[in-house]
C-alpha cells in the first residue's frame, strides 16, 4: 500500500476579468474519481489544503442538468461518505510525513490560490527531486506554476505535459472573461504542452510527472497513478 497526497483547493471563487466573483472549487468528478480509485487499489489518501480550508465542490461539478442525475447522485454520495477527510484537511504547510505520490484534481479553484502557493511549490519540488510520482490534472496543472526555483526559474522547465486548453476553457469554462490561461501561462514558463483534441481523454506521463487534459481523463490518470506505484 502507497500513501497518496491529495492536494486540493481551498479557493470557492475565481476573480473574473470584469471583476465579478465567480463561484467555483474542486470539480466533484475529478476529486472522487481519483480518490475512489485509488482507495479501491488499495493505497491510502490523505486530502491537504491551504490553511487547512474546507475544500468546497463546484456546483456546477454536482448539476444534475450538467452531468446526469445519477451521476449526481453518486458524486454527492460519495462526497458525503468522505465529508470528514474534507471537514478535517490537512493545512499545507503541516505536511511534514514523505508521502509516495502527490495527486491534485482541479476545478477553476487551483488558479485562485494552488497556482501560487509557496508550500505547494515546495512539496512538488521536493516530491520531483526525490523521484515520487505526481499527478495534477485538468486545472491541476496549474499548481506546477508555483514550483519556483531561488533563480525564478520552474522546475519543471522542459517536461511533458498536457492541461485543460485555452480551447477548452474558451469553449466550456470560463470563457473571454478568464482572468488567465493555464495552458498559455505554463508554456511560458518553459513546459511543453501536448494538448490533445478538446474533451478527449489525453494523458501525458514523462518519467514521474502524470497529467490528464480535463474531467473526461480522471479514470486515466488514476490508472497511470497506480500503475506508477505498483511499478
Amino acid at each position: 500500500m502507497s500513501s497518496i497526497l491529495m492536494i486540493v483547493t481551498g479557493a470557492s471563487t475565481l476573480r473574473l476579468t470584469d471583476g465579478t466573483e465567480h463561484p467555483t472549487g474542486f470539480w466533484a468528478e475529478e476529486l472522487v474519481t481519483a480518490h475512489r480509485e485509488l482507495i479501491r487499489a488499495g493505497h491510502s489518501v490523505t486530502i491537504t489544503t491551504p490553511k487547512g480550508a474546507v475544500p468546497v465542490a463546484d456546483a456546477v461539478s454536482l448539476d444534475p442538468e450538467r452531468v446526469g442525475r445519477e451521476t449526481a447522485a453518486d458524486l454527492s454520495a460519495y462526497l458525503e461518505e468522505i465529508r470528514w477527510e474534507l471537514e478535517s484537511a490537512l493545512p499545507l504547510d503541516a505536511v511534514v510525513e514523505e508521502y509516495d505520490a502527490l495527486v491534485l484534481p482541479g476545478g477553476h479553484g487551483p488558479m485562485t490560490d494552488l497556482a501560487f502557493d509557496p508550500e505547494v511549490g515546495r512539496l512538488l519540488i521536493e516530491a520531483d527531486e526525490a523521484g515520487k510520482v505526481i499527478a495534477p490534472f485538468c486545472h491541476g496543472p496549474a499548481a506546477l506554476l508555483a514550483a519556483k526555483r531561488d533563480d525564478g526559474s520552474n522546475a519543471f522547465v522542459g517536461r511533458r505535459v498536457t492541461v485543460f486548453t485555452d480551447e477548452e476553457e474558451r469553449s466550456g469554462g470560463t470563457g473571454e472573461k478568464t482572468p488567465w490561461f493555464v495552458e498559455t501561462e505554463l508554456r511560458k514558463a518553459g513546459l511543453v504542452v501536448e494538448a490533445g483534441k478538446a474533451w478527449s481523454d489525453h494523458v501525458v506521463v514523462d518519467g514521474n510527472l502524470i497529467t490528464g487534459q480535463n474531467p473526461q481523463s480522471s479514470a486515466s490518470v488514476a490508472q497511470e497513478v497506480i500503475r506508477e506505484l505498483g511499478a
